[in-house]
C-alpha cells in the first residue's frame, strides 16, 4: 500500500469529484436525473476498476483528460436558445445603484419593459436611468419597508400593464447595516436588515405574486452567501438573509404548480453601494464606538474595533466592480426555458459552497474566516487574560527550578 501513496490520493480526490458531480447534477436538475446520474456513476465505477489493476497515475490523468475532451466536444454546439424579452414586463426593487441600476439598463436594452423602484426620484440613479434608458422604462419611488408605497407601486404597475400580467420579479433591495461582532452589533442592525432584506421583499413578493402567477413568470431574488454560511462580523446581515434564502426555497416549491419559476442568485464580492466610500467606513466606526457601553469597549478594545473597520474596508476595497457578471446571470434567470434553482455569481462562490458542504466543518470554518476576516488583534480582555497565564507559567517554573536547587 505504501508504494501506492500517491497514486490512492489521487485517486480519492477523482472520486471525491465524480460524486460531488452526481450529486449536484440530481439536485440542479428540473427533469429526470437518471441519465446523468447513470453516466457519473459509471464514470466513477470506471475510475474504481482502474484502480484495481494499479495503473500509474500519469495513466490514470491521461484517460481523464481524454475523457474530459470527449465530453466538451460532445457539448459543442449551438448555444441553448433563449426565450424573448419582447413584450415581457420585469419589476426591480432598489435601482438606485448597484445590481438593480445595471439591470434595469441592461434589461431595457434588451426590451423588457422595466419598471424600476428607486428611494430617490430626484437622485442621481433616477436620473442617470431617464437620461440612458428607453421610455417603456418606468420609474416608482418605493420604499420596500413600507406597505403603502408598495401597493401604490402596485396600482402604479396594474394600470401600466393592463390584461397583461408580470413577468419578472427581482428582489434587489437590501442593506447591510451591521458592523463588527454579533455582540457589538445594536439591536437595531439587526431589525434593520431584516426589515429591509426580509419583511421588505416579502412584502413586495406577495403582493406581486397575483400579477406573476397570471404571467406564469419568475421570481429572481438577489441573496448572499452569508445567508448560507456564517461569515464573521456579518451576523446581522447573514440572519436576515437566511431567512430570505428558507422563504424563497419554500415559495419555490408552492409556486411550482402555478408554472412560476423561482431563482435565488448568489454573488460574490462586488464593489456596490456605499462599499467603497471611505467616509461611509468611518462613519460606521465613528457610530459604533458611541454606541458601545464603556464596559464593553474596555472587553474588547478600540484597536480590536479598528481592525475590524479596516478589514471590511479592504475587503470592500478590493471587491470586484464588473456587475456584468450578476446581471448576465438575473438575464439568463429570466430568459432561460428551465432556470436554475439556484446561480453563483461571480467567482470562487461555487468552490467556497463545495468546501463548505463537503469538506468537514473544521476545515470549511477555517476556510471561510481565512477568506473573508484574517483578524490578528484579539479582544482587549483575552489579551490580558493571556498575558496573566504566561506570567503564571513563568511563575510556576521558577519555583520548580527554586525546588530542584
Amino acid at each position: 500500500m505504501d508504494d501506492y501513496t500517491l497514486p490512492f490520493w489521487i485517486y480519492l480526490g477523482v472520486l471525491t469529484f465524480f460524486v460531488a458531480g452526481a450529486m449536484k447534477k440530481i439536485l440542479a436538475s428540473h427533469l429526470s436525473a437518471a441519465p446523468a446520474l447513470v453516466a457519473w456513476l459509471g464514470a466513477t465505477v470506471l475510475v474504481e476498476r482502474l484502480w484495481a489493476f494499479c495503473l500509474p497515475a500519469v495513466l490514470l490523468l491521461a484517460l481523464l483528460v481524454l475523457a474530459f475532451c470527449i465530453y466538451s466536444a460532445a457539448r459543442t454546439g449551438p448555444p441553448p436558445t433563449t426565450l424573448s424579452a419582447h413584450g415581457k414586463a420585469v419589476f426591480i426593487t432598489g435601482c438606485d445603484t448597484g445590481f438593480g441600476n445595471a439591470a434595469a439598463k441592461h434589461l431595457d436594452a434588451l426590451g423588457f419593459e422595466v419598471f424600476a423602484t428607486v428611494l430617490d426620484l430626484s437622485g442621481d440613479g433616477a436620473r442617470d436611468l431617464q437620461r440612458t434608458c428607453s421610455p417603456r422604462l418606468t420609474l416608482l419611488q418605493v420604499d420596500i419597508t413600507q406597505p403603502q408605497q408598495v401597493q401604490q407601486a402596485l396600482l402604479d404597475t396594474k394600470a401600466k400593464l393592463g390584461l397583461k400580467g408580470l413577468w419578472g420579479l427581482v428582489n434587489n433591495a437590501g442593506v447591510c447595516v451591521n458592523f463588527g461582532d454579533a455582540e457589538l452589533s445594536l439591536m437595531s442592525n439587526f431589525r434593520g436588515c431584516m426589515e429591509v432584506n426580509f419583511f421588505g421583499t416579502l412584502s413586495v413578493t406577495k403582493s406581486f405574486l397575483p400579477l406573476l402567477r397570471q404571467a406564469k413568470g419568475r421570481i429572481v431574488t438577489i441573496s448572499s452567501p452569508a445567508g448560507d454560511q456564517p461569515f464573521p462580523c456579518l451576523a446581522a446581515y447573514g440572519a436576515s438573509k437566511a431567512a430570505l434564502n428558507l422563504f424563497t426555497n419554500t415559495l419555490r416549491h408552492e409556486l411550482e404548480p402555478w408554472g412560476v419559476h423561482v431563482s435565488t442568485v448568489l454573488p460574490s464580492a462586488f464593489k456596490t453601494g456605499q462599499s467603497s466610500n471611505h467616509a461611509y467606513w468611518e462613519q460606521q466606526h465613528k457610530q459604533l464606538l458611541q454606541s458601545l457601553s464603556p464596559a464593553l469597549l474596555e472587553e474588547y478594545g478600540e484597536d480590536y474595533v479598528a481592525e475590524t473597520k479596516e478589514l471590511f474596508q479592504s475587503h470592500a476595497s478590493q471587491a470586484n466592480p464588473d456587475l456584468s457578471v450578476v446581471i448576465d446571470t438575473i438575464t439568463t434567470a429570466l430568459l432561460s426555458p428551465q432556470p436554475q434553482a439556484r446561480y453563483y455569481a461571480g467567482p470562487g462562490v461555487g468552490l467556497m459552497y463545495f468546501i463548505y458542504t463537503y469538506c468537514p466543518f473544521g476545515l470549511s470554518n477555517r476556510f471561510l474566516q481565512s477568506l473573508f476576516m484574517k483578524k490578528q488583534v484579539m479582544p482587549r480582555a483575552l489579551r490580558k487574560q493571556s498575558g496573566f497565564n504566561l506570567d503564571l507559567s513563568l511563575h510556576n517554573n521558577n519555583n520548580n527550578e527554586e525546588k530542584l536547587k
